[in-house]
């Protein structure tokens, strides 16, 4: 905790902002739970709508249930004309800002948007989770000078993203890849964005509002994370023997090496962990840059050996971000898009914090403490 001039925590760091059964983060013993269940666990066995269900309902769907939510995800992934416009219009924007602009034209498809009901929270949640793949892949292909394709409603979420992005079959692995990742990013704590959603939402407004906030808090690079650096680190590196002399030049540098280490977690990253399987079982998949993969994979093992040596005790381990990287390059996506990605995932669990908090009907509403001059005369 980092204490301010006058001994209060800064940025509320160690203050209790709220209760919660959505997500547990023991950064001391590395682990996460997601609703009960280790992410560990989730992520080995559950896909995104089973996830988001569970975070949503409060339980894993039945059989009945999953085939319900995922075929009423599926008709909400066609985006309205005026979404489509206004991804057309910034085409040339950075993904996360034309993501937090097309999410607040999402409530044209609902009833009331402005309707705050368990169904109404989670009619909206279903709309949101459904449309932020189509919006990035609609504007990844906008960017690129192509046009959108129209979403398939046969395939998974994550199935169906890689569709519209490359516009072929996706390789089965790569859809595998891309849903855990989903999963293994959805909820964490009482994080930036989610605070700010839960925020929103206890002044009583409604859940796509509540989410347009949560993304712009998103975008800030205090809480957006460091995937894309990862890449550059590797194209930098350009070859494995290059890999120990680039690392230890850094270090001695004061640099830090990005991808390794954590700010909350103190011996590891759980969702590094389960990336880490993801992307061992991708070297079998149709990659979209496998030479890229496979550097990264050796620079791992190199630069783990070279943070043990140079930095003793510090157990620096390569955390999510760097798998992160890893995943989605492999799937064929830029790293401009990495950050939208990460939304694509968390948004449910920014879904399931709303309809957490609108139940609590608390508006949240924190101090703070004057340390400006009092006294002043106008005109002495």
């Amino acid at each position: 905790m980092s204490p301010s001039a006058t001994g209060n925590p800064r940025g509320l760091e160690g203050v209790v902002a709220a209760e919660t059964r959505l997500s547990h983060v023991d950064g001391q013993n590395g682990v996460l739970i997601v609703a009960g269940y280790s992410i560990e666990e989730l992520a080995a066995h559950a896909t995104f709508e089973q996830a988001a269900h569970l975070l949503w309902r409060g339980h894993l769907p039945s059989g009945d249930e999953l085939k319900r939510l995922s075929a009423d995800m599926a008709e909400q992934r066609e985006l309205s004309p005026v979404t489509l416009e206004v991804i057309r219009a910034a085409a040339k924007a950075p993904p996360i800002d034309v993501l937090r602009m097309a999410c607040a034209t999402l409530s044209l498809g609902l009833g009331d948007p402005n309707a705050i009901t368990p169904e109404a929270d989670f009619a909206a949640a279903m709309r949101l989770a459904a449309c932020f793949p189509t919006i990035v892949a609609a504007h990844g292909r906008l960017a690129r000078g192509e046009k959108p394709l129209a979403p398939r409603k046969d395939l998974s979420l994550a199935a169906n993203f890689l569709y519209m992005v490359h516009g072929r079959e996706p390789d089965p692995a790569a859809a595998h890849a891309l849903d855990a990742y989903w999963v293994t990013v959805m909820d964490h704590g009482m994080n930036a964005s989610t605070f700010t959603a839960r925020v929103i939402a206890s002044t009583r407004s409604d859940m796509v509002s509540s989410v347009t906030g949560a993304l712009g808090a998103l975008k800030g690079p205090l809480h957006g994370g460091a995937p894309g650096p990862v890449l550059d680190m590797l194209v930098d590196i350009k070859s494995a023997d290059r890999a120990e002399a680039w690392i230890r030049n850094e270090l001695a540098a004061g640099r830090r090496i990005m991808g390794f280490g954590h700010r909350v977690y103190k011996v590891r990253d759980p969702r590094a962990e389960v990336l880490s399987r993801v992307a061992e079982k991708m070297q079998g998949a149709q990659l979209e840059n496998k030479q890229l993969f496979e550097l990264a994979r050796s620079v791992e093992q190199t630069a783990l050996r070279v943070l043990a040596e140079v930095k003793p005790g510090r157990n620096l381990r390569t955390n999510v971000e760097f798998y992160t990287a890893l995943v989605l390059q492999a799937v064929g996506l830029e790293p401009a898009q990495f950050v939208a990605m990460f939304a694509c995932g968390r948004v449910a669990g920014w879904a399931a914090h709303v309809i957490e908090q609108h139940k609590e009907d608390h508006l949240i509403r924190p101090q703070s403490e004057y340390i400006g001059p009092k006294g002043l005369k106008i005109g002495s």
